[in-house]
């Protein structure tokens, strides 16, 4: 029975994705990356997946693509953050400073939550492609003002 129930729910999804109704759902190949938003260094791309992170409620889940050696500087979220690393190996540290020789890697598969007001850095060891899911409206909010990339000119 499990194995029918399998084999129609795979048969539906196919049909779906065939006759263009399986707009919720993405192959890697097809993830629409673009630049990140203002508050995000400059750099990495950005996928938004589902919902809005800049809306004032509501769920969204984003893909982060960086390249090797990108830096997220020290920060915090008002909301709990979950991560997923999809590719590669993501450093991350815990505190206000950056410090590449506190930082924990965390290879592909690896899952990590992060409580809000948590403050923490990251870094790309190399090409790394990170999953974020959580509540609406997703923040940025620097320890030090003046790494805000929004706040440069």
């Amino acid at each position: 029975m499990k194995s029918l129930l399998n084999l129609a729910l795979l048969g539906t999804m196919m049909s779906m994705a065939l006759h263009g109704t399986a707009q919720n759902a993405f192959t890697p190949d097809k993830i629409p990356y673009g630049p990140v938003p203002a508050f995000i260094p400059a750099g990495a791309q950005l996928a938004v997946l589902e919902g809005d992170p800049t809306a004032t409620s509501g769920d969204f889940t984003v893909r982060l693509k960086m390249p090797a050696g990108y830096k997220i500087p020290p920060h915090w979220h008002p909301y709990r953050e979950n991560v997923t690393v999809i590719v590669g190996n993501f450093k991350v540290g815990m505190g206000d400073t950056f410090d590449e020789s506190k930082m924990m890697t965390f290879g592909a598969g690896s899952f990590a939550y992060l409580d809000p007001s948590m403050h923490h850095y990251a870094m790309a060891a190399e090409e790394v492609i990170v999953q974020v899911h959580g509540m609406s409206p997703l923040q940025f909010n620097y320890i030090n003002p003046g790494d805000d990339p929004s706040k440069k000119k």
